[in-house]
């Protein structure tokens, strides 16, 4: 009896994880009254199920219940799968152009580079730029973290340096709609498609910190100029993939600090997993611990002096160029 409870127990919280992960998937997919209406049918029959698992004397009546469970779980399967992402949508202002690369040997051309002029979050004039780049010219590479959410959870936003004094920023971002808003649960829900942004650093980081008055963390990255252009170019390839094929983003496996990831993995396949790449307000020191930042200082005082918000609000009422005043002071940044 003791090993049949137990069992009904493992199988009870199997089909309650289920029907938790079917419900978030019906409410983040579905309009609201039809994710209402199926969701509560779902549930009714999860608990259902459970009841009979932890209630009922005998197994007979568990081969029903399950079977219920099975055919519902093969039916939100196959809606699951069928759900596709498209670039076909009322999208946001600032995710409405996916960015077009162009390679031709040392020279990057960028079509549909963002340089929005932020007043506010919801205040901007919207623009749209093609730019292009020399790679022979690539000298630096800093790693930005933005936080919006708590001390654990950062955005992740990677900055070119040239030595024509020009910066270059690449985020993967949410594209979200018109009427749509982050959510971290929904990103694990095929709620959102993914896009990588490619924008002047005055539009991609101080909307972060001068508008949505986001703490700001910047920090230089110790890396060769052979190493910044494979980085560079496996970014804009993936941005080219992306324009032809769209795909979800994904809070755990497809988003802005997995890419970063994924890409210095090319440098140093060594790389190992941890568990900071989850919590990515905590890359900074993922990235410390693997000797990608500046030595031999603490990474509390690299923390420190990379903050840039008070030099970042400062530039915009003394008109300091954006991008060296956010650097003053950042350790392993020469004195321009």
């Amino acid at each position: 009896m003791g090993a049949r409870r137990m069992f009904a127990g493992l199988l009870a919280l199997l089909v309650l994880l289920v029907t938790a992960w079917g419900a978030l998937a019906l409410w983040f997919q579905l309009t609201r009254p039809w994710a209402l209406g199926f969701g509560v049918l779902w549930c009714l029959l999860g608990v259902s199920a459970i009841t009979v698992l932890l209630v009922a004397p005998a197994q007979r009546y568990w081969r029903q219940a399950l079977l219920a469970c099975a055919v519902g779980v093969v039916a939100i399967g196959a809606w699951w799968q069928g759900l596709t992402p498209s670039h076909e949508r009322l999208w946001a202002d600032d995710v409405a152009r996916l960015l077009e690369p162009h390679v031709d040997g040392d020279i990057v051309t960028l079509v549909n580079l963002r340089n929005f002029a932020w007043r506010s979050e919801t205040d901007y004039t919207a623009r749209w730029e093609t730019r292009q780049y020399d790679l022979r010219k690539l000298e630096s590479a800093d790693l930005i973290l933005s936080y919006w959410m708590g001390p654990h959870i950062a955005h992740t936003l990677i900055s070119f340096g040239f030595s024509d004094g020009r910066k270059l920023v690449l985020s993967l971002e949410i594209r979200k709609e018109r009427h749509e808003s982050f959510s971290a649960i929904g990103g694990f829900f095929r709620n959102y498609e993914q896009v990588i942004v490619a924008a002047d650093e005055r539009d991609l980081v101080r909307t972060r910190s001068n508008a949505r008055h986001e703490q700001v963390y910047l920090y230089r990255l110790r890396a060769r100029p052979e190493q910044l252009r494979a980085v560079l170019l496996d970014y804009l390839a993936r941005a080219e993939r992306l324009r032809h094929q769209p795909e979800f983003y994904n809070t755990l496996t497809s988003n802005c600090t997995t890419i970063l990831f994924e890409l210095a993995r090319r440098i140093e396949p060594g790389l190992p997993l941890d568990w900071r790449l989850l919590a990515s307000g905590h890359f900074a020191e993922y990235a410390y611990d693997h000797d990608a930042l500046t030595p031999d200082l603490p990474y509390a005082e690299l923390q420190q002096r990379g903050h840039i918000n008070a030099r970042a609000n400062a530039s915009d009422s003394d008109g300091t160029d954006f991008s060296r005043a956010i650097r003053t002071g950042v350790p392993g940044i020469e004195r321009p």
